[in-house]
């Protein structure tokens, strides 16, 4: 880690100069207003949070510090991971540098897989990912520096370590979690000659001659990384974070808000409309009959899932990304042409209705077409795909909050009954003035 560290130490001083000189200069300076509206509707859009590692516009989508992602898709999970951090992506020296300090910390200890062995068969996959990584909080190096004394500008050492840590052990624990799970036979030991997302798509077991699913787990591992710091995975690690739990602590609490219908659990329900519409249609259907089954689908009330985003007013770049994957690789699988054909079809449809505001594709209306055709099949187990990804970028935000000191998460509540009378005032000084 000393290439790393060394970097981050040299950048470090430098960004808490420029935060304390931009809090001591313009700390009154207003940057949001809250509506009563978004009180209620999970603060959406409200600007109260500090994230470095990566933006998303509207207009453009992911942009990981400074570089579109789109610009990303050739990367290793490795150099996005140095990219998150130090804001640069790494030399040759480097990666190489860090992939073999990675490779030194990759080891799972024996208690994990005797606590996962114990759970009951039927766990859910993320529930067995989230124990294995609160189990092991016994390794923190955070907390066992905290305990004896740590100063406070030494805290993000320490975090980096729990972070790397971390990140180097979970493609192990997670396709540990899924051979396991979906009695896929005994575990398959990790290969130190390979890169994190390959090693990772290796343990998994999935049959790969061409070494086309370890392109996939590497494209898919950048893609998921990072988005902001106000998702909910990301936020609530960072607020966990922000009491000095450690990362052990706050990663599986992030994560188990992944695990939610509503943040982690898309990809399979886009999966799920894909493989129903082909199944109603005995295969891929024309685009007329898809044209039939979206107005169909949206009369019924129910959604078009994978279409829409809270933030993005565009076609999602990291669904562009797989959706170049798979014309590449998959063409002629009729569950991908059948992604691609909605893409071609749906959002004309969804333009026609007023109330929705982003007719385009998320990232989840392609990826887990891509996981289904290379027989990665078990639908509970995406969330955790999903969970190896993004803890690079929370990792990576826990790092960067700890070097810029950042205070505990606090923000202020207020009651309904004291909005109703801010409304009743704000109301009465409208009509006055009318």
């Amino acid at each position: 880690m000393a290439k790393l560290h060394d970097k981050l130490a040299q950048q470090v001083p430098t960004l808490r100069e420029t935060v304390k000189k931009l809090t001591k200069e313009a700390g009154a300076v207003k940057i949001s207003d809250v509506t009563l509206e978004q009180a209620y509707g999970g603060m959406r859009g409200v600007k109260s949070l500090v994230c470095d590692t990566s933006e998303v516009p509207p207009d453009k989508g992911l942009i990981i510090r400074g570089f579109p992602v789109a610009q990303l898709t050739g990367l290793l999970p490795e150099e996005t991971l140095w990219l998150l951090l130090t804001g640069e992506k790494p030399t040759a020296d480097e990666l190489a540098d860090f992939q073999a300090d990675l490779r030194s910390r990759a080891k799972v200890p024996d208690y994990v897989w005797a606590v996962l062995s114990a759970m009951p068969a039927d766990s859910h996959p993320m529930v067995m990912l989230n124990t294995a990584i609160l189990v092991m909080e016994r390794e923190s190096v955070f907390r066992h520096r905290y305990d004896t004394g740590m100063k406070k500008d030494e805290y993000w050492h320490a975090t980096l370590e729990d972070a790397l840590n971390l990140i180097a052990v979970l493609p192990e624990v997670a396709a540990g979690v899924y051979r396991m799970r979906f009695d896929k036979g005994p575990r398959i030991p990790s290969n130190p000659k390979l890169d994190w997302g390959a090693d990772y798509a290796a343990m998994l077991g999935i049959p790969d001659p061409k070494g086309e699913f370890a392109k996939l787990m590497r494209l898919y591992l950048v893609l998921h990384s990072d988005h902001e710091s106000g998702n909910v995975s990301a936020m609530t690690t960072a607020t966990v974070n922000s009491a000095l739990s450690d990362l052990y602590y706050s990663l599986s609490a992030g994560l188990n808000g992944l695990a939610g219908p509503l943040h982690g659990l898309a990809n399979q329900e886009c999966l799920a409309w894909v493989l129903e519409t082909n199944k109603k249609f005995g295969g891929h259907p024309t685009k007329e009959q898809i044209q039939t089954y979206a107005q169909e689908t949206l009369s019924a009330g129910r959604v078009i899932p994978g279409y829409g985003h809270a933030v993005l007013r565009i076609t999602d770049p990291r669904f562009d990304a797989f959706l170049a994957f798979g014309k590449q690789h998959c063409a002629g699988d009729p569950v991908f042409e059948t992604v691609a054909s909605v893409f071609e079809t749906v959002p004309d449809i969804l333009k026609t209705i007023q109330k929705i505001k982003d007719p385009w594709p998320n990232v989840d209306a392609g990826s887990g077409a891509l996981l289904y055709h290379y027989g990665l099949t078990e639908f509970p187990y995406y969330t955790v795909l999903f969970s190896v990804s993004r803890a690079l970028g929370v990792c990576a935000q826990a790092v960067m909050a700890r070097a810029m000191g950042l205070p505990i998460t606090r923000p202020k509540s207020v009651t309904t009954k004291w909005l109703q009378g801010e409304a009743a005032k704000a109301l009465a000084g409208a009509a006055t003035h009318a």
